[in-house]
């Protein structure tokens, strides 16, 4: 596990799960850990041997290995919300005129 800081300061906890042949998915764990709707995820696609195999998995360590602190960056800004906004506890977005 690392840790990634937004330019807000928030040090997001990153893992590595579900790995495929030729990609797995990361999370970012956002550090208030009561819900997870503020963690987000995306894609990580490489295009080593393993991605020629349909049997193969990517070993999650070395996934998380390999992805410099950039690529984090860039993975992070593509993300998205892990679960939905919950309508009972937060206000309604304002609809456009």
């Amino acid at each position: 596990m690392r840790t990634f800081t937004t330019p807000d300061g928030i040090a997001w906890r990153v893992s590595i799960t579900t790995p495929g042949s030729s990609n797995a998915v990361i999370y970012f764990r956002h550090p208030d850990g009561r819900t997870s709707r503020l963690d987000r995820y995306n894609w990580v696609i490489t295009n080593g041997p393993e991605s020629r195999s349909v049997t193969a998995r990517l070993d999650e360590d070395r996934v998380l290995e390999q992805l410099d602190d950039a690529s984090i960056a860039r993975l992070f800004l593509r993300s998205m919300p892990v679960s939905r906004r919950d309508p009972l506890t937060q206000a309604p977005e304002p609809t456009p005129a």
